[in-house]
């Protein structure tokens, strides 16, 4: 009866960390060219610098000052906007849908940099009767929709690998290109130019009158 209770009470608590979206520290598979970072922002000590940075330590990710040899993570902006959805009987807004972005930049030394965007959307019912409690509330939502982008943000990071490849393969397919139009340049192929007269005289119709082959260190 015990390892029952045990065993269902476990249960619980595994469903009810899934469902609150909870996630076990280190649980996304980043690359290892990211293991350390540093942060840079467009403002140093904003909510959204700081919640990016609680969300790498989380996933044991060392935030470092920044270095050329040392990946970099760079938040270049975040925009807010709203809208209406619905409005009551007396034309007073009654749905509004807010919209937050975030733009950023990741620098990997050696192996490119990567410019991404993120974006989401909440609405939110607009009661008059709790005109006090608006702001509040919309900075709940604010914070929300901020927490959500740096979980989005993990996982574009988690996909690095796949942007460092192709990278990489371009970097590969130039880099074969020089090689073979050098090539070509040391060992060009020789050209021959004719003069052919097309007049009346049946005898010299068609025949060369002169001849230059490229390369060659005399003309005919």
């Amino acid at each position: 009866m015990y390892r029952t209770l045990r065993t269902l009470l476990v249960v619980v608590a595994a469903l009810a960390t899934a469902s609150c979206g909870f996630h076990l520290r280190g649980s996304y598979n980043l690359p290892e060219d990211i293991q350390k970072l540093s942060v840079t922002s467009f403002d140093k000590y904003g909510k959204l610098t700081r919640e990016m940075k609680t969300q790498l330590r989380l996933h044991d990710i060392d935030v470092i000052s920044p270095a050329k040899s040392i990946s970099n993570l760079h938040l270049k902006g975040e925009s807010y906007g709203e809208s209406t959805l619905s409005l009551y009987q007396n034309a007073r807004v009654a749905e509004k849908q807010f919209s937050y972005s975030v733009s950023y930049s990741v620098t990997v030394p050696e192996k490119g940099s990567y410019n991404f965007s993120t974006s989401l959307s909440r609405t939110y019912l607009d009661n008059p009767l709790t005109a006090l409690a608006k702001s509040v509330e919309e900075e709940m939502l604010a914070q929300e929709m901020r927490v959500e982008a740096t979980k989005q943000i993990m996982r574009q990071l988690a996909r690095l690998n796949a942007h460092i490849e192709e990278f990489e393969r371009k970097q590969a397919e130039e880099k074969a290109l020089r090689e073979l139009y050098q090539g070509v340049g040391d060992d060009k192929p020789a050209v021959t130019i004719e003069t052919r007269f097309e007049g009346k005289d049946d005898e010299t119709r068609g025949k060369p009158l002169s001849s230059y082959t490229t390369g060659s260190d005399a003309a005919q």
